[in-house]
């Protein structure tokens, strides 16, 4: 079972590339969003691999982050979903609108990526609906604390007392109002900014 690819780009279209690992050339279906991020021949790339077997066939599936690979897995997972249909969907949509569209149950979303029609998009919902527990919910992660120091204030505000919603808010408008990016002043600041 090959779960990872590590080597040099030699070919590269839309929708699979080689990768040269040890003298040997892999050939590896991916997404669009792969694609786009893996670079030119004869850079060096490091692929996240799903291995397909069945009877007749061997197939490699390579997605750019282990999120990609992980979301590709739960699609094959969906009654009447094959890996080229989830390649398909995976191309179609970046993975955070994927699972937003999963978790809002926005069919629609899905219904407008070419090869996936109505029933599809239904299933793809009722089948994954409550099994993204894993997949952190976009929102939250495009508004998480980026730096220790934030999340140190943040934490220090929840210790008081404060929501981690409303402690993450103080800490963004007091860094937009220009605070100095010290402790004391993030800290004082982003209180105020919630006490209001």
């Amino acid at each position: 079972m090959i779960a990872c690819l590590r080597g040099t780009l030699l070919e590269k279209q839309t929708g699979s590339v080689i990768v040269d690992a040890g003298g040997v050339g892999y050939l590896v279906a991916i997404p669009v969003s792969t694609y786009t991020e893996i670079g030119a021949p004869g850079d060096a790339v490091t692929l996240h691999v799903h291995t397909h077997v069945r009877e007749d066939v061997l197939a490699l599936f390579g997605f750019h982050t282990l999120r990609e690979k992980e979301l590709f897995q739960k699609f094959i997972a969906v009654t009447g979903i094959g890996p080229r249909l989830a390649v398909t969907i995976l191309s179609g949509l970046p993975p955070d609108a994927l699972i937003r569209a999963i978790r809002s149950e926005n069919a629609k979303e899905f219904a407008r990526i070419p090869g996936v029609g109505r029933k599809t998009s239904e299933r793809i919902i009722l089948e994954l609906k409550d099994k993204l527990g894993d997949f952190e919910d976009p929102g939250v992660a495009a508004q998480a604390p980026a730096t220790l120091l934030e999340n140190d204030v943040v934490s220090a505000l929840v210790n008081l007392g404060c929501t981690r919603d409303a402690a993450e808010k103080g800490v963004r408008k007091a860094l937009e109002a220009g605070v100095a990016a010290e402790f004391e002043p993030l800290f004082r600041r982003a209180l105020e900014s919630i006490k209001r």
